[in-house]
């Protein structure tokens, strides 16, 4: 899979839940629900019970990309295929399960933790990750936004995800260098804490150097995070089943 522009999140945008192609709330949660229909009506079919699949994030968003449980006592190869199966359905991204059980077999190439970019640039295409004023501490309104991130990008754990923090043009560059590295660290460790693994993250600042397409370098809208998946690499179990980070 080929890297993805960043996406850019701009510091001073309104509030808006929507999966990567839905537009609006209620259309949101109608998809999930067909998802979920779906997924239950193929489970049961195949025979794959006692799995289920969650199509929501832990703060009950509607989300694409479900988290499967209920596996704990199926044999890999089970699994394997009850995952495989959910995937295939139409509209569904990739998926994670509760456990933290791997998502594919070894060397199967094509079963990959995909549109996790999508459903990231959704939630932050009009929200903002903020700071307290001229510092890297996190507002508690930001907590619940980056629970949601953290919660998308799961589906693409085995991947490298940059993380990069840019100012304006204020105040000196050595300042502005320093400020977004640290906000682009801080954002990184609340990933971090919220079960995403550190070897998977990179964090870096690049001060007011790389202002947004279109705006002047002191515009204050260039206070921003940006994330971009630069590499992903299929998940291999290991011969024990160990759960990840949750």
């Amino acid at each position: 899979m080929n890297a993805r522009p960043a996406l850019a999140i701009s510091l001073g945008a309104a509030l808006v839940v929507a999966l990567g192609y839905v537009g609006s709330q209620p259309g949101a949660e109608a998809l999930a629900q067909r998802l979920d229909e779906r997924a239950k009506a193929a489970i049961a079919e195949a025979g794959y019970e006692p799995v289920t699949a969650r199509f929501e994030t832990s703060e009950g968003a509607p989300i694409r990309h479900p988290m499967l449980s209920g596996g704990e006592n199926l044999d890999e190869g089970t699994r394997d295929r009850a995952a495989k199966l959910v995937a295939a359905l139409p509209g569904v991204g990739g998926i994670s399960w509760e456990d933290g059980w791997a998502n594919a077999s070894a060397g199967d190439l094509d079963f990959e933790p995909l549109h996790c970019e999508d459903d990231v640039e959704t939630l932050l295409r009009t929200r903002s990750i903020r700071f307290e004023e001229g510092s890297a501490a996190l507002l508690d309104t930001s907590n619940i936004l980056i629970g949601e991130v953290a919660d998308a990008l799961r589906p693409c754990l085995g991947s490298i995800i940059a993380i990069i923090g840019h100012t304006d043009r204020s105040g000196s560059e050595e300042t502005n260098l320093a400020l977004s590295q640290d906000r682009a660290r801080a954002v990184r460790e609340a990933l971090v804490r919220r079960g995403i693994p550190r070897d998977g993250l990179r964090a870096r600042g690049v001060g007011s150097a790389e202002p947004v397409e279109g705006l002047e370098a002191d515009d204050p809208a260039n206070r921003r995070i940006e994330f971009s998946v630069i590499r992903i690499e299929p998940v291999t179990p290991t011969p024990v089943d160990t759960p990840g980070p949750r």
